[in-house]
């Protein structure tokens, strides 16, 4: 059944020319061979172009003429991928992802011990672990707008969630079909989640391979405690502050018209905006990014509102 299945990676690009070849490296290394490589240059202004055209002229390059984020950029790629070329599944990347020589082998095995429940899963997604060998982004269960970490099951090495990273996950085709391509009016920041929650809410599963690894970085997280919790804090710019604010308030409010759910997410947004006061580089600048990604979510107002000028 492995050998039968067809897949593609796309891996969404923008000025990545110094972290792509690490990547497009581990992706040919897959002891399971990849039938396509993809990668959506996102109007890259470095060599990114350069590198791709002379050092892997196999992988296929589609190239947008302005920065369409990792919302465009996936949506583009998936659309490409899932259903233009038909592929049975798809594994998308951020460009500084890497992962294990035997990830993809390791996610189609997951994929076999889900039996029964194999046909309605839509995403198999490895665990991610930063540069110092700990797990990040963790799979994540959606509780009436209360997210919540889970842990691995050791017997099975698979673990059911609702809410997954895009980078490393492998999407089937025939979800894609069903309910369409992330967000591109979302630009970036919680395109995944909303994705993720759309499949959910169409009868699909959503499942952690926990023996397949991403090595994926977010930046340098800030360790400290919270209400006897472990917390890491990684300082963003402050447009991405804005972006996240306004895809989750608008996931938010068109999903979910429960009180409680709503509750939730503002109660999020203000321990959220409680951690940037502590250890934001950009405080007054972050807050007013919030609060307009707060207007525009509630007003519905979504694309490409700040134009990205940097990685």
């Amino acid at each position: 059944m492995m050998k039968e299945l067809s897949i593609a990676s796309v891996t969404v690009v923008y000025n990545g020319a110094d972290v792509l070849a690490r990547h497009i490296d581990a992706l040919k290394r897959q002891t399971r061979p990849i039938n396509e490589i993809v990668v959506v240059n996102n109007a890259s202004t470095d060599e990114t172009l350069n590198l791709l055209r002379s050092r892997y002229p196999e992988v296929t390059v589609l190239n947008e003429s302005v920065n369409r984020g990792v919302g465009g950029g996936y949506a583009a790629g998936l659309a490409y991928a899932a259903l233009t070329k038909k592929y049975s599944w798809v594994w998308l990347f951020d460009q500084d992802s890497v992962p294990s020589d035997d990830g993809l082998e390791r996610l189609l095995v997951g994929l076999q011990r889900l039996d029964g429940m194999s046909e309605s899963t839509a995403i198999l997604a490895p665990v991610c672990m930063d540069s110092q060998g700990e797990p990040t982004c963790p799979g994540l269960l959606w509780r009436d707008g209360n997210i919540v970490p889970v842990a691995g099951n050791p017997n099975t090495h698979i673990t059911l969630v609702d809410l997954v990273i895009s980078s490393g996950s492998l999407i089937r085709k025939e979800a894609i079909e069903a309910v369409g391509v992330p967000r591109a009016d979302f630009f970036m920041d919680f395109v995944d989640y909303e994705h993720c929650l759309r499949l959910r809410r169409h009868g699909f599963n959503i499942a952690v391979v926990d023996d397949s690894l991403l090595h994926h970085t977010l930046g340098e997280p800030v360790k400290f405690r919270m209400l006897g919790r472990t917390k890491y804090w990684t300082d963003h710019v402050p447009w991405r502050e804005y972006y996240k604010t306004r895809n989750e308030i608008y996931t938010t409010w068109q999903y979910f018209p429960e009180w409680k759910v709503r509750a939730l997410t503002v109660y999020r947004l203000a321990r959220h905006t409680l951690v940037l006061l502590m250890f934001g580089k950009r405080r007054l600048v972050c807050l007013r990014m919030i609060s307009r990604g707060l207007f525009d979510g509630l007003k519905r107002r979504l694309g490409i509102r700040f134009p990205v000028v940097s990685p």
